[in-house]
This record gives C-alpha cells, structure tokens and sequence, in this order.
C-alpha cells in the first residue's frame, strides 16, 4: 500500500499540488456559491454562481472555522455566508442585528433599537409586494406577501455577544434567524457582492449573461 502512495505521489505530483493549492485558495481566500433556493429574491436568483470573499471578516486556517487574524466583523446590510449548525448547511443571508441590538418585525417592517427602517414604495404584483428596504445607509429590495404570514412578525429579541440576526429579502420565504435563532459569529465564512454568473433552471439551464458579474 505505501508503495503505490509514493508511486502514486512521483507519478502525479504536479497535479496533486496544483489540486492541494486550488483548494486551499477556496477555503481561505475566495470561492463560489451555487444558490438552489429563492430565500434572497429579489435581490438573488435561483441558479445564481455568488462570488464569495473568504477573507472579508478572517484570515482562517485552512479547511477549518479556525480564525488565525480577525480583520473586521460583519455591518448591518451586508449578506454573509455561513455554515449554519442549527440547519446543518450553508446558507446566504442579510445581516439585520448586530450584537447588543435590539430587533423587532411588524407587518414585515423591521425596528432596530427603537427606530423603524426606511421602506419605499416600489413594485406591486400580487401576491408579491417588492420593497427598497434602507439599513444604516444601504438600500436594497426585500419582498413579502400582501397578506401576514406567519414570519411577517415577532417581539423585540436582543442580539447576543458574539452572534448576529440575519434575514433572507423574500421575507416570507426564508429560513433564517426567526427558524435557526441567531447566527455564531464563529459560522460566517465571507462575504458576497458580486453574483459570478448564473444559470436559468426555469429555462434549461440556459445563462443569464445580465447577472454576469452583477453587483448585489
């Protein structure tokens, strides 16, 4: 058995490295994410490549959540990735509370410490009501249901040390901190802007070269 490892090593060792490296660069520097769900819509697509920058918050070791240098933690309105223990996969979602933050929802409008966010008016077509939500500054659409649902609402929640609220923009599509509770500062693993490219499932799979490279 050891012998065909170092056979297998001297026969192929180039494109072991070259392998061994790619991987390493995905998991510390920079990778991609394939979005299967609408839980972001508007703002992302089911079939959207997302561009995902690893070293945003961290610079961590290698196939690990192990944090090596911090260089900063995630602001409000930003959409991070993270590897969720309480759903048991990774997620994409809006950062909402940070820790110390108190949050409430009524009728799907958010109350951080006290204050209610900024909503424009925007597009309606029913059932569907989509919405420029506006977060310290950043402006981004939402989306709801014309009618309350079930997650349209909850009490103040204080945003534990070390842990942020994040929310999906398809308000009443997605499984984020009103199902998983709040987020380990420990389980986000980058930061998205960009989608890469994107593929039509509802179309054969055929690209939408408008989402190429755009910015979220």
């Amino acid at each position: 058995m050891r012998q065909r490892l170092v056979s297998l090593w001297k026969g192929n060792r180039s494109f072991i490295i070259f392998v061994v490296l790619l991987l390493a660069f995905r998991s510390v520097i920079a990778d991609w994410n394939v979005v299967p769900s609408g839980s972001m819509k508007p703002t992302i697509l089911e079939g959207d490549r997302i561009l995902v920058n690893k070293m945003a918050y961290d610079l961590r070791l290698p196939f690990t959540h192990i944090s090596l240098l911090k260089h900063t933690d995630p602001a409000r309105g930003e959409i991070v990735i993270f590897d969720s223990e309480a759903a048991d996969k990774r997620m994409v979602k809006r950062v909402i509370g940070l820790p110390g933050d108190w949050i409430a929802m009524h009728d799907n409008r958010l109350w951080i410490n006290g204050q209610q966010i900024g909503y424009s008016d925007a597009e309606t077509a029913a059932p569907w009501q989509d919405r420029i939500e506006n977060l310290d500054g950043v402006e981004h659409w939402v989306r709801w249901l014309d009618q309350a649902s079930g997650l349209s609402g909850f009490p103040p929640v204080k945003v534990p040390d070390g842990h942020y609220l994040v929310l999906g923009d398809n308000r009443d599509n997605s499984a984020d901190s009103r199902v998983i509770g709040f987020v380990p500062r420990q389980e986000i693993v980058g930061r998205t802007r960009h989608v890469l490219l994107s593929l039509n499932h509802e179309n054969h799979y055929l690209p939408r070269p408008h989402r190429f490279m755009h910015r979220l």
